[in-house]
């Protein structure tokens, strides 16, 4: 049976407000906070938990009721570059154990998400990865999670659908947590290894997942491709929408995005009236954006956003399609 509390509090705050602010960008804010480029963000967990507290503090208070822990390179794979494999169980947990600190402290219901980034290796037959291995690997990072107080599962920034099914399999295998999954179109409007929207829509709801979506990418109107294209194909779907704060550029040493919190708070309204209910952003963004973005959704109308069209988004007819053959599916 599934742990229904992160279930129940999503369900609450949708009923209430009819969307959800999710956090920003983790990397972004431990950049700004000191973490050299190459250094492994999980390792802070352990020797600055105080900054990654911070961290989860400041989006809270801008009005996120979603945060996401720093577990992104969290499996054993992407440890092993920085020789911290051994030691994913510890970092897992304790990084869940700072998030659900902080949420815990806040003034209203926080969900604390576990984030479960990809493997950074390639599954056979194109790359040396075996399924069970990258199972496995999830279960190990899942489990440690769930164990640190996380209330559900948040499997981000995939391109291949084989390893979503291994992370949904492994977390399934050692807890009974809730599961969210987004991809990353950042390909011409498809992830990297070519799977568009409506086929990664099709195959992530036969995983019974409480939302999925897209995230990361190119900004914010590739995502509100995304979350078009997903909406045509299937209206009762929740979605999420987290889309990098526009794209970055180099200024001196620093890495720069052109998503301004105004540009940001327009795409957060435009995303809910394409139909995302969880709304968030992802690289380059901070907990400024996202106080931009929560008073923008709270404040202006559903379908006073002016909905640009984008070239992620798919043809009416293949989404007509897809729903045909999702209702023959579902009769069969």
């Amino acid at each position: 049976m599934i742990n229904d509390k992160g279930q129940a509090l999503i369900d609450q705050i949708l009923e209430e407000d009819g969307f959800m602010v999710l956090d920003g960008g983790m990397g972004t804010l431990l950049m700004q906070a000191g973490l050299d480029h190459g250094n492994p963000p999980e390792e802070w967990n352990v020797i600055h938990p105080d900054r990654i507290r911070a961290i989860h503090k400041g989006y809270i208070e801008a009005g996120a009721r979603l945060i996401l822990t720093n577990t992104f390179g969290g499996t054993r794979f992407r440890l092993k570059l920085h020789n911290l494999q051994d030691r994913g169980a510890e970092l897992n947990r304790a990084a869940a154990q700072l998030a659900r600190a902080e949420a815990d402290a806040a003034s209203r219901p926080v969900i604390v998400a576990g984030s479960m980034g990809p493997t950074g290796e390639m599954l056979e037959p194109l790359g040396e990865m075996t399924f069970d291995e990258a199972k496995a690997a999830f279960a190990e990072q899942a489990a440690a999670l769930a164990e640190g107080g996380a209330d559900i599962l948040w499997i981000e920034t995939m391109s291949a659908l084989d390893e979503v099914q291994a992370a949904v399999e492994g977390a399934r295998s050692v807890c009974d947590l809730p599961l969210a999954a987004t991809m990353t179109f950042d390909t011409n409007g498809h992830t990297m290894m070519g799977v568009s929207p409506v086929a990664a829509l099709e195959t992530l709801s036969t995983f019974n997942l409480l939302a999925l979506g897209g995230n990361c990418g190119n900004g914010p109107a590739e995502i509100e491709g995304v979350i078009s294209a997903m909406r045509q194909a299937d209206p009762e779907v929740i979605l999420i929408a987290k889309a990098n704060a526009g794209l970055p550029r180099w200024v001196g040493d620093d890495l720069v995005y052109d998503g301004t919190p105004d540009v940001m708070a327009d795409y957060a309204v435009r995303a809910r009236d394409l139909g995302a209910k969880l709304i968030g952003s992802c690289c380059g963004s901070t907990p400024g954006h996202i106080k931009s973005m929560a008073e923008a959704l709270a404040n202006t109308p559903v379908g006073e956003a002016r909905v640009a069209a984008t070239e992620a988004d798919v043809p009416e007819q293949e989404a007509r399609n897809s729903r045909r053959s999702r209702r023959r599916n579902k009769r069969g």
